[in-house]
């Protein structure tokens, strides 16, 4: 826009942001210089040791290694430093609001961004980090009265104007000036809007007030956040994770937090989120990964993706009974008081001599019931100290070794030996259902893994490799079960932010309730997002009525209604679908998911779409990132994405049928942001709320 043509507030505000830059720019500057200044000190240090090594001591060699890696050191904070203003002279901030402390005439300009800037050469801060306690009023109040919390107490006063801005690539592209509703203007406008890059993006700009009660939250010991579909749980998780850090920066650092997700293609989705909000990549790991660490990698067993297929692709009613008894809150209650039983008979104590000295039966008895949930081994040589220790109290005797080998022997020969697996199968002998438990190959199923892991908590107890973490981020909530839970509450006593959606579970058998995880977590709140703000209206309509949810509050911002395109063959729908990623490519839409009820299906798909000249990538279990363009995946592995674009394939009656079916149609239709269509060959599904004069009576 010509200068001319501009309004006041945007002259002024252009100026304001040229300001803004051109100090950055100076401080980018002398960032620069001492860099180079941190290069030429440790190239002339090393050139000393190097031309000194003869006459250099032990001492002064380790004293200029050790200044050597300050520098280095020194050289890493600027660059982090560097990378955070470049990242600010590109969007320096995305808000702005006028502040008068209560008392005080005087209305101060607070302009929000991604990163905190001040000048110290002017002394003063241009831009705070939306994290800082003054930014939470930009979320929280419109023109007004408004109050935050400071460090030194609540602070009160007015907000007297708000302004949002959009700057890319240093340019301002508007200004938009309200007292009432200013991030939902520029919400609206942001979803309309293409995806433009590679996975999840930072939402600072348009943080509802809702969301930042949850972001801020920093009391609640276990958060669970249930979130409809597209209701921005997962982002919302992520910027609480960047508010801690800033929050606790003293105490907490990303190392110290742990993120559990559903599958790698999720974790490289999520992956920019941070690094985006200027905090360090948090580490991540699979339920499967976490599972074999802690069996000591001993035991093979089906990964979820695999029980999850096996679900789909087999009509198997014992499989579903087995999973769904493991799944129940009762058989958690079941293990423990198993391995009640199986404490009481793990020791057979009887009266040990030598000489005339005793122990006594009950002594070994209830040294050996104080020590339960220690490793065998260890806790063996417990019961032998105590006895050692009893003897030389009572006796003042100090046993000779012969004597100790025999105690060591005596109290092993006590011990009523079994194997962890024989221990589990005997759970189910015990609870007499044998058929319960039916590993194929050797191979344990996925629903035995968790059970097996606790058993062996109650009974042997567990090295904890993850008494490090500080904080847990849970995601997907509803595909674990009560004995999961319980595994993941003894392994992470740390604080948790637990996160999912109860219609959103692509098994329901082994579906978990807020309310049941409350349960299975002590000390959590509860709290809930009902607002979607991923598809449009006629697309969350439309997933409505396969699976109604009043609880969910769809946006308004309209698109295309969804389409279903009937096929009488499967290579029409093959063409369909080609047409439709034609016509994607020619778009200015960036993201396209082609998604397939089972992996079979969807890879049967992806060889039909490349035969007939279609670039498409095909996700599977072993994928390990995300990317944008074509992707063809199963509604379990586009579950937590978003797209611009997508397309349901085979929706047909005979492939759609179950309540299963039901709930992987809605996770499909709800990754859609901007268009969703649909094909089916012969007969659309039941579920799907079309009126075809097959099906006028949809099933409730």
């Amino acid at each position: 826009m010509h200068e001319s043509t501009m309004n006041p507030i945007e002259t002024e505000e252009r100026a304001r942001l040229d300001d803004c830059q051109t100090r950055i720019h100076s401080v980018l500057a002398t960032i620069h210089a001492r860099l180079d200044e941190c290069a030429q000190e440790v190239k002339t240090r090393k050139e000393y040791m190097w031309d000194a090594r003869r006459d250099m001591d032990h001492i002064e060699k380790i004293a200029v290694r050790q200044s050597i890696d300050q520098t280095l050191d020194a050289a890493e904070a600027l660059r982090m430093q560097q990378n955070k203003l470049l990242k600010l002279m590109r969007s320096p901030y995305f808000g702005r609001f006028d502040f008068a402390r209560s008392g005080d005439p005087r209305s101060d300009p607070i302009y929000i961004g991604v990163h905190h800037f001040r000048d110290d050469a002017q002394r003063q801060t241009l831009v705070y980090d939306w994290r800082a306690p003054i930014s939470s009023m930009f979320y929280d109040f419109e023109t007004g009265l408004a109050r935050y919390q400071a460090p030194v107490g609540e602070i009160e006063g007015l907000i007297t104007r708000k302004r949002q801005f959009r700057i890319r690539e240093g340019q301002m592209e508007f200004v938009l000036e309200t007292g009432v509703n200013i991030v939902d203007d520029v919400l609206q406008e942001e979803l309309s809007r293409a995806s433009n890059d590679e996975g999840m993006k930072n939402i600072v700009a348009t943080i509802q007030r809702d969301q930042n009660a949850i972001i801020r939250n920093d009391d609640a010991h276990t958060l669970i956040i249930q979130g409809v579909a597209g209701s921005g749980k997962t982002s919302i998780a992520l910027h609480r994770i960047a508010y801690l850090l800033y929050r606790f920066k003293d105490t907490l650092s990303s190392g110290d937090i742990l993120i559990i997700s559903p599958n790698r293609v999720f974790a490289d989705y999520i992956g920019n989120v941070l690094p985006e909000l200027g905090e360090e990549q948090v580490p991540e790991i699979g339920m499967e990964v976490l599972a074999a660490e802690l069996l000591d990698h001993q035991y093979r067993f089906q990964s979820f993706f695999e029980q999850t297929a096996q679900l789909l692709e087999k009509n198997d009613e014992a499989f579903k009974a087995r999973i769904a008894a493991k799944a129940a809150p009762e058989f958690l209650r079941q293990i423990d008081r198993y391995t009640e039983e199986l404490e009481q008979r793990s020791f057979e104590s009887v009266e040990w001599r030598t000489g005339r000295r005793i122990v006594p039966e009950w002594f070994f008895s209830e040294v050996w019931h104080k020590h339960r949930g220690v490793e065998l081994t260890e806790r063996v040589a417990r019961v032998v100290a105590a006895a050692e220790q009893q003897i030389g109290i009572y006796y003042n005797h100090d046993l000779e070794v012969e004597e100790r080998r025999a105690l060591r022997e005596a109290i092993r020969a006590m011990v009523r030996k079994t194997t962890l697996r024989q221990a589990y199968q005997g759970l189910f002998e015990w609870m007499e259902q044998p058929e319960l438990f039916k590993p194929a190959g050797g191979k344990l199923e996925y629903a035995d893994v968790f059970p097996l892991i606790y058993l062996k908590m109650r009974l042997e107890g567990i090295t904890n490799p993850y008494q490090g973490v500080k904080h847990l981020l849970i995601d997907e909530m509803q595909d674990y079960t009560p004995v999961q839970y319980a595994v993941l509450g003894r392994i992470f006593t740390c604080r948790k932010t637990v996160l999912g959606d109860a219609t959103q579970s692509v098994n329901p058998y082994t579906s978990s309730t807020a309310e049941q995880i409350c349960q299975s977590l002590h000390s959590a709140t509860s709290v809930k997002l009902t607002k979607s703000y991923r598809s449009t209206w006629e697309i969350m309509q439309f997933a409505l009525a396969i699976s109604p949810n009043p609880e969910l509050e769809a946006m308004k911002r309209h698109g295309e209604a969804p389409q279903v395109h009937v096929c009488k063959r499967p290579a029409q729908m093959t063409t369909g679908i080609a047409d439709a990623i034609v016509a994607f490519k020619t778009s200015d839409h960036q993201s396209l998911a082609i998604i397939a009820k089972t992996q079979k299906q969807a890879a049967k798909l992806h060889k039909a779409l490349v035969e007939v000249g279609c670039e498409a990538r095909l996700l599977d279990g072993e994928s390990a990132g995300f990317s944008t363009g074509a992707i063809v995946c199963t509604a379990h592995l586009a579950k937590g994405l978003e797209f611009d674009r997508v397309i349901v394939a085979d929706v047909s009656a005979s492939n759609y049928a179950t309540e299963m079916d039901r709930n992987l149609l809605y996770v499909a239709c709800t990754r859609a942001m901007h268009r969703l269509s649909l094909f089916a060959v012969g007969s659309a599904s039941a579920w799907l709320p079309i009126d075809d004069g097959v099906h006028p009576n949809r099933p409730q």
